[in-house]
């Protein structure tokens, strides 16, 4: 498997992970429970876990597309959008940091011109079809 495409899946995997830890956390610990309450709170966690499912599809089609440099844009972009986006409202909930704030709409960015890409990766195969995936 190539190197990106394991790098894809365990961003994705560790996403995923993150996203069902913050959501524990928001129902038992007192600090990220008062954050929940706040819209950008959801709508972080929400973003994070959809686009942990978008990076695990990059890795597996960066496995199955390896030449591809869309794939490889896509998932890249997957983790910046994650950082850049959820990872500045976390910062704002819960740690009270605004500093950053400029850069959750490149985030959004990111993440469009990822499924973007992503989408020109897999339009691009022009492999024959196979019966195995």
């Amino acid at each position: 498997m190539p190197h990106h495409a394991r790098i894809f899946i365990i961003c994705g995997a560790l996403s995923a992970a993150l996203a069902v830890v913050l959501s524990a956390a928001a129902s038992h610990v007192p600090a990220v429970v008062q954050a929940v309450t706040q819209a950008s709170f959801v709508s972080a966690l929400q973003m994070q876990q959809f686009h942990a499912l978008g990076l695990l599809a990059a890795g597996l089609l960066a496995a199955r597309l390896p030449e591809s440099r869309w794939i490889a844009i896509a998932g890249t972009l997957l983790i910046v959008g994650s950082l850049l986006f959820s990872g500045n409202l976390y910062l704002r909930t819960l740690a009270g940091i605004d500093t950053f704030r400029v850069m959750v709409p490149w985030g959004g960015s990111a993440w469009i011109l990822a499924w973007l890409a992503l989408a020109i990766g897999v339009w691009r195969d022009r492999r024959p079809a196979t019966t195995d995936f």
